[in-house]
């Protein structure tokens, strides 16, 4: 894509399905990717496919995702995208689970996606330029029983990315929230027999990243539900 107005992205929270999909299809247009995980040894083989850079990083951890960027600008180019992946799930009824758990939940699912979207954020103000994108989930736009932990995590995503769009989308800097509002078809998930495209294509969300990343300025989407056309909403 000779027009696409982007060239380096950092994808945070990498790994299987969605991220490893983006990883594919920006790298297929010319765009630079950097990977950043906690575990980086499930991201080499996605590495070596796309010619990713790796990075090990905590992204509950503000010293940890300031080095990332550096790292990221030093060892491949300053991203003009940033897409936060990273999430945590916690479930169990209300009465018993465990406090500290809950709260780690919380800082990779919410307070991550801000650090991420800070350190962006100082980048891109000065270029005027750039996209921030949040994947989200059905849990950021209704608390399911037992999932208040991922509930919370989501809905202050959704949050943040409604704040950051607001205030970085003036300065020219497209901050987008996606709501994959269904399961995300995998080796482990796979369509059931009797009910294709019941699931979500990782490749298919992956496009509409794309899709969106190649809007212009005066039509820019900012939060994009996505979903199966068999599921309930």
């Amino acid at each position: 894509m000779a027009d696409f107005p982007y060239r380096c992205a950092l994808i945070i929270g990498a790994g299987p399905g969605i991220s490893a999909s983006l990883a594919r299809r920006l790298s297929q247009i010319g765009v630079q990717v950097g990977l950043a995980a906690r575990d980086v040894e499930k991201l080499k083989p996605l590495a070596e496919e796309t010619g990713a850079a790796v990075f090990a990083v905590d992204a509950s951890q503000p010293e940890q995702v300031a080095q990332l960027f550096l790292d990221m600008e030093s060892q491949v180019a300053e991203p003009d995208i940033v897409i936060y992946n990273a999430s945590s799930r916690v479930p169990g009824p209300l009465s018993s689970v465990d406090p500290a758990a809950v709260a780690q939940s919380i800082a990779i699912t919410t307070f991550g996606a801000f650090l991420a979207a800070q350190q962006a954020a100082k980048r891109m103000e000065a270029k005027g330029h750039g996209a921030i994108f949040f994947t989200g989930a059905s849990a950021g736009m209704k608390g399911f029983a037992q999932s208040a932990a991922f509930a919370m995590g989501k809905f202050g995503l959704r949050g943040l990315a409604q704040s950051a769009a607001r205030e970085l989308g003036p300065k020219g800097i497209h901050v987008a929230h996606f709501n994959i509002d269904g399961g995300v078809r995998s080796p482990r998930r796979p369509d059931p027999s009797d009910q294709p495209d019941s699931t979500l294509d990782p490749d298919a969300i992956a496009q509409t990243y794309i899709d969106v990343l190649a809007q212009p300025r005066n039509a820019w989407s900012h939060e994009i539900d996505l979903r199966p056309w068999t599921e309930r909403f």
